[in-house]
């Protein structure tokens, strides 16, 4: 590193910020599309299923997410009631975000292997890097909103094993519980078990792509 400003630190933050531009808008959309396949085309009439950044742009998340790796979009907008099992679709529409997500990790550590094998110099260490970031922002993306409180994505895939009841009461506080969620992950609270996550997908995608090596490279 050459200091704060210094042109590593400047190319760092540039990636970090293009890779955001990619892996919220894969998240939104991956919501925007399944809820649609259901039924529901609220997310799609709001102009949600694109992949455009600023359908989804919310400012305080996104530099949240290009500075600590966590972060959030503007809500994708769903009405439940237009699902045949509401509490189903709910759920499959939640977990599409971080699936797709998943999803985009996978491919880019595949990606990440073939350029790390087969190419050299600066222009092979920024793409190293770029497609570092993708992994690492998809999968932390996903784990984050895995988890089984409101308004996390979790949250609605929890509600298949919970009485809607309990589950609408949280609801009503998923902003007061978003920011202790927050304030847990600032203090280090949340590190470990997050941390812990992280690690067991990333090992996990290293595994699945284990069988592109021995394909290609006879490993």
């Amino acid at each position: 590193m050459h200091g704060l400003l210094g042109p590593d630190a400047l190319l760092q933050f540039v990636i970090r910020a293009v890779v955001v531009l990619i892996v919220i808008p894969f998240h939104e959309a991956a919501h925007a599309l399944v809820s649609d396949l259901l039924g529901d085309p609220t997310a799609k009439y709001a102009g949600r299923l694109s992949l455009n950044p600023l359908r989804h742009f919310d400012l305080l998340g996104t530099l949240c997410m290009i500075l600590g790796g966590i972060g959030w979009a503007k809500p994708v907008g769903i009405n439940a009631a237009r699902f045949r099992n509401p509490k189903v679709g709910m759920a499959l529409s939640a977990a599409a975000g971080p699936a797709a997500n998943l999803l985009l990790a996978w491919v880019a550590t595949i990606l990440y292997k073939v350029v790390y094998y087969t190419l050299s110099g600066s222009a092979a260490d920024v793409l190293l890097l770029f497609l570092w970031y993708l992994i690492s922002m998809n999968i932390s993306l996903a784990v984050f909103n895995l988890l089984p409180v409101p308004p996390f994505d979790g949250s609605r895939i929890v509600l298949l094993f919970l009485p809607q009841r309990a589950y609408f009461r949280a609801m009503r506080h998923e902003q007061i519980i978003m920011f202790a969620v927050f304030a847990l992950v600032l203090l280090g609270v949340l590190n470990g078990p997050l941390g812990f996550a992280v690690n067991g997908v990333w090992r996990a995608m290293l595994f699945l792509t284990g069988f592109v090596e021995r394909m290609i490279f006879g490993m």
